[in-house]
């Protein structure tokens, strides 16, 4: 079963609230919610005070990728604030396998993200302990940018891997995930669908609607 995990990024923060009710009458399954510390990409986001206000809006679970150095240091900050999963980034930790143990011990569940250029092989000795692998379909940092079409086959490798190590954590693509592209990465094997302009760009119970049909009757 693919979940659809819209990204609140492009969201008109004007009408957050309003926009988050919107997407959960609609049938989203999960809120993505990207942080983004100025270092580990170049632009800053939103931080703890917005995502312990939206808590209080939506029951949907709160999938949040932690675009930041060292994000260890945000574990129980975000638990606090009410989210369910913590997303971190190979490339930022020094120390991978106890930051996804701590994340775990604070009652989330961990997921690991991996950029364009970073291979799937990196997380050999760590995808025991995750719940979900992020494959960035784009350069992470900034939103509204076009799908790069050769993380089709590294989707399809990290598929390789876990079926290999005898596990079965969701994967999960983030960056220019449009209609057009959709079908094509849940047969590599992605599980859960950010995206963010494709969802909130116009009719919003539309866009979650056409991603759900499209749910409904592709087959890996």
């Amino acid at each position: 079963m693919y979940q659809l995990s819209p990204s609140i990024l492009s969201a008109d923060f004007a009408c957050l609230g309003d926009q988050i009710r919107q997407i959960e009458a609609a049938g989203a399954d999960l809120i993505h919610i990207d942080v983004m510390d100025g270092c580990f990409v170049p632009r800053i986001s939103y931080g703890m005070p917005v995502i312990q206000s939206i808590r209080k809006v939506t029951k949907l679970p709160f999938d949040v990728h932690c675009m930041v150095e060292e994000p260890f240091r945000f574990v129980y900050d975000l638990k606090a604030c009410g989210a369910d999963m913590m997303t971190i980034h190979y490339e930022s930790c020094k120390h991978l396998h106890t930051t996804l143990l701590e994340i775990k011990r604070a009652g989330m569940k961990a997921g690991v993200a991996i950029n364009p250029a970073t291979p799937p092989e990196v997380l050999r000795y760590v995808l025991p302990e995750v719940d979900m692998v992020l494959v960035m379909t784009v350069n992470p940092g900034y939103g509204g940018q076009k799908f790069l079409p050769a993380m089709i086959e590294k989707i399809r490798e990290v598929k390789t891997l876990t079926k290999e190590l005898g596990v079965n954590p969701m994967i999960q693509v983030d960056g220019g995930i449009t209609l057009d592209n959709l079908e094509e990465v849940i047969r590599a094997g992605a599980d859960v669908i950010v995206a963010g302009t494709s969802i909130f760009s116009g009719d919003i119970a539309q866009n979650v609607a056409r991603f759900k049909e499209v749910f409904a009757h592709v087959h890996p």
